[in-house]
């Protein structure tokens, strides 16, 4: 696993995990405004960045990713507690690590994290799926256009579902300018490894609607609810604090999700949809408040005019934020 470190040994440690379709290189616009004298370790995930493509085990949920990552964790620690941030998947691979190694995590902070009952498939707060196969989640519901487009690495905006072109539309809030950053951040998303053992990864046909299911390899099965379900963070003897921090305008996760099936079926662009009784979009941002509100230790802070990536639309306030976090 590739590892980007910054700071003094002696310094606080902070882990920061990337979500999917990025690296380690996401949290560059967040880095640069934090202390120097902060020990920071930025893994590459399997199949991102520099990482070696390692296969992935979807069946585990995301703990082929968090099991990579513990050692540095141990290793950061050393004796004490880290601060563990997490972005998107990142934050679902925290969650996990909170549910496998306690002792070594002081503090959370979750930005924009999945839901704990995983992407897609599920109706309510409890996580109830949606159908008994879990239909619509996993590999097959990703873009295929968009997977092409990221296989070849594409940099150009022809084409509606470019990387480019996605970035624009739901890694950020709409209109928003990623300036000078905008081609290193879209070189993090074109480092993802493609194929079915790593994005998106495999699926199986359903009977029912949209008429696919959730396969055993790969990162998006790895958010199947078949295979994830992070609530039992709820049960760890001693709860850290978490932090959750949101934009109001994310359309990746959130309650009316672009990337979940269901609520493109209730808009109409994806035909077929049974109807909300059958398949309502999934509550993914109620699912993680009744989640943290039954865990107790948390604060919510969501961000007006902000979209997916908070570290990036807000750098200097997410930093002031992490600083409260890690020097309390």
């Amino acid at each position: 696993m590739h590892v980007t470190t910054r700071g003094p040994q002696t310094g606080p440690p902070v882990l920061l995990i990337h979500g999917n379709c990025s690296s380690s290189a996401f949290w560059e616009p967040l880095v640069r405004h934090l202390p120097e004298h902060w020990r920071l370790a930025l893994p590459d995930l399997r199949g991102y960045g520099q990482s070696p493509a390692l296969p992935i085990d979807a069946t585990r949920g995301v703990r082929d990713f968090a099991d990579d990552v513990a050692p540095l964790l141990a290793e950061l620690a050393g004796g004490g507690k880290v601060t563990v941030v997490g972005h998107s998947l990142g934050g679902g691979v925290a969650m996990q690590l909170l549910l496998d190694h306690p002792e070594h995590i002081g503090a959370l902070v979750l930005e924009a994290p999945v839901s704990p009952y995983g992407f897609g498939g599920t109706r309510d707060l409890d996580g109830t799926p949606t159908t008994p196969d879990f239909a619509g989640t996993g590999g097959a519901s990703a873009n295929p256009d968009f997977v092409r487009l990221l296989g070849a690495k594409d940099r150009g905006t022809d084409e509606q579902t470019s990387p480019r072109n996605v970035m624009h539309a739901f890694y950020a809030a709409p209109g928003f300018d990623f300036g000078a950053d905008e081609e290193p951040l879209l070189d993090t998303m074109l480092s993802t490894a493609i194929g079915e053992a790593n994005y998106p990864g495999d699926g199986t046909p359903s009977e029912n609607w949209p008429g696919l299911g959730p396969g055993t390899k790969g990162v998006l099965n790895t958010l199947s609810p078949r295979w994830l379900n992070l609530s039992g963070i709820v049960d760890v003897a001693e709860k850290p604090q978490i932090t959750w921090i949101r934009g109001e305008l994310d359309a990746i996760v959130s309650d009316t999700s672009f990337f979940d099936l269901a609520q493109l079926g209730k808009l109409g662009l994806v035909p077929g949809w049974p109807g909300e009784e059958a398949c309502p979009p999934q509550p993914m941002i109620g699912q993680t408040r009744a989640v943290l509100e039954r865990y107790g230790n948390y604060r919510e802070l969501a961000w007006a005019g902000v979209g997916h990536s908070p570290h990036v639309e807000r750098p200097e306030e997410f930093a002031a934020v992490l600083r409260e976090v890690v020097e309390a």
